[in-house]
């Protein structure tokens, strides 16, 4: 069995030699590490993949773990196993580019999650989901209803036991109480514009300004707007040949890579966030 652990601690001697020993004390072999040091703040980061045979079984090993490394590191630490796919829910409006790359990139088993639904304030993309065979949630929002739709919202998610939540271009502004059930699990995808060219047509706004280049960024979705950890991002090029629909078509081909590339590492279990910053472990 592969497992995944994830940690961060106070910067000191022998972290590295105490977790490797551990876990070959455990008869594991170790296919992967990866670890950083933030020497300004002075906090170690470790990604740790592992092959284990697991004798004596998941939970001793989790014990052991927290008694033998993580109360002699004061660790925060998380294992992942490979056996154990995520639910991810998929949040989404009108917009539906980077809903149809994620769902064509799943059913090529591309995505190592599993889709229990896709939700929406709108009914169009409901022919979508019924295409891949995935349940479909309405659930309209205005300012009137706003707090029954959340609570809504969140008796989906806990029917369905949803780990984490990706916005496919989902254009509503998320409430508190979502994000504090599931805090650095919801991952957005919007323009790299902001705050420069906010507003409903950013595109339109750039054009005029004649901008050389357009980009995109994901990120983790916090309380402050647009604000989160962020995860990918990226740019391309462009010209005063181009138009408003060049740009409109090249973002959201954008969008479309950024979002996927920050959904799966998230699903891989390449993020750590500490504070408002990711590190993304290679």
């Amino acid at each position: 069995m592969v497992v995944t652990l994830l940690m961060h601690c106070r910067d000191q001697p022998g972290i590295i030699s105490a977790v490797t020993g551990f876990i070959h004390g455990c008869k594991g072999n170790i296919i992967y590490l990866d670890q950083h040091v933030e020497p300004e703040i002075g906090i170690f980061f470790m990604w740790l993949e592992a092959q284990l045979s697991f004798e004596s079984g998941r939970e001793p090993f989790l014990s052991d773990f927290e008694s033998e490394i993580g109360k002699r590191f004061s660790m925060s630490w998380d294992a992942f196993f490979e056996d154990s796919l995520p639910n991810m829910a998929l949040f989404v409006s009108k917009y539906n580019h980077c809903l149809y790359d994620l769902l064509s990139r799943y059913e090529a088993g591309e995505l190592k999650a599993h889709i229990p639904f896709i939700l929406s304030n709108h009914p169009d993309c409901e022919p979508i989901a019924r295409q891949f065979d995935i349940p479909y949630y309405h659930v309209p929002f205005s300012k009137e209803h706003r707090k029954t739709a959340e609570a809504r919202q969140l008796e989906i998610l806990r029917d369905h036991k949803v780990d984490c939540i990706v916005l496919a271009r989902y254009m509503q502004i998320i409430g508190p109480d979502l994000i504090g059930a599931y805090p650095n699990r919801i991952i957005n995808i919007h323009h790299s514009f902001l705050p420069a060219f906010a507003g409903a047509k950013p595109y339109h706004a750039a054009f005029e300004r004649g901008v050389k280049i357009i980009g995109a960024t994901s990120h983790y979705v916090t309380e402050e707007l647009d604000a989160g950890p962020i995860i990918a991002q990226d740019v391309i090029p462009v010209s005063h040949s181009h138009r408003v629909a060049d740009l409109v078509e090249r973002g959201k081909d954008l969008e479309k890579i950024v979002l996927a590339r920050a959904v799966q590492l998230h699903l891989k279990r390449k993020t750590r966030v500490y504070g408002n910053k990711t590190i993304i472990f290679n």
